[in-house]
């Protein structure tokens, strides 16, 4: 077994691996520096039950149960369904999730630092999840950009991603942000970070999860957004993914900018995915 770069800014992948593998001491020790060197690990084709992706996860921290407990596997609270099967005329998990650029949950203060997704059932002509680094992100930032950014504060917030629910009908646009930003208060990080392993620094924040920068007018944060966008969906560093079955998927979620891509009518997509804390 060997693990192999992907594309030059993110990624490694590892073929041939079964879960007896994975927990060997010095396999797992391969697999964790990997994650930290290049942010995202790839390991194709490995079955795993819900029991052992949990096993896997707790050997790199602590799970963390997904905030909305219908979306919770029924048996694994850690597990979080991601998919659009309907089953008893009831959807099984939430359906359509993370289908725009962001880092995990910039918008609460301290995000969990690692997220694991196991592929279940998954189509392989659409689905597939983008990954780009924000390190490479931040290194191909033009030179006054990284000097305005690196004493600079970010505002977050997920209001920009609530979706309205019947409880909203009636309110007006000003009403239901002020409602959404009371439920999840704006929280603010620094937009220049370091990796806490590698020292390494990278942007952090991107438009879907962000008001914006503190000190910049308006005019100047559209012209930060555009940047950020333009250099997060670079085709020569995005990495798609192609997923197969039983595809394992770690990553780092402060370092790691990614992107669901949509799926085809008719076809089914089952992931579960794990939050993974840092053990105390």
């Amino acid at each position: 077994m060997q693990f192999t770069d992907i594309i030059p800014s993110i990624g490694a992948e590892l073929t041939g691996a079964t879960y007896e593998d994975l927990v060997k001491p010095e396999v797992f020790e391969q697999l964790v520096r990997n994650v930290h060197e290049r942010q995202l690990v790839v390991v194709r084709a490995v079955e795993l039950t819900p029991a052992q992706q949990i096993d896997l996860a707790r050997r790199l921290g602590r799970p963390v149960p997904f905030v909305m407990s219908k979306y919770r596997h029924p048996e694994y609270p850690e597990l979080m369904i991601s998919s659009n099967e309907v089953r008893d005329n009831k959807p099984i998990g939430v359906a359509r999730v993370g289908n725009f650029w962001h880092q995990d949950s910039t918008f609460v203060a301290d995000p969990a630092p690692f997220t694991m997704l196991h592929g279940v059932t998954v189509p392989s002509t659409s689905g597939h999840t983008l990954f780009a680094s924000a390190e490479s992100v931040y290194q191909r930032l033009p030179k006054a950009w990284q000097e305005r950014l690196a004493d600079a504060i970010g505002v977050h917030t997920v209001a920009k991603r609530l979706r309205i629910g019947p409880e909203h009908v009636g309110l007006s646009a000003a009403e239901f942000k002020a409602h959404a930003e009371a439920a999840h208060p704006p929280v603010k990080h620094p937009m220049i970070r370091f990796d806490d392993v590698t020292g390494r620094p990278y942007l952090y924040g991107s438009r879907e999860y962000m008001e914006g920068v503190v000190g910049l007018d308006p005019n100047e944060t559209e012209e930060f957004f555009s940047l950020v966008d333009s250099l997060i969906t670079d085709p020569e560093h995005v990495y798609t993914h192609q997923w197969t079955t039983n595809d394992l998927l770690v990553w780092k979620t402060k370092t790691t900018y990614h992107a669901a891509t949509a799926v085809e009518p008719g076809a089914n997509r089952t992931v579960h995915r794990v939050s993974i804390e840092t053990a105390e």
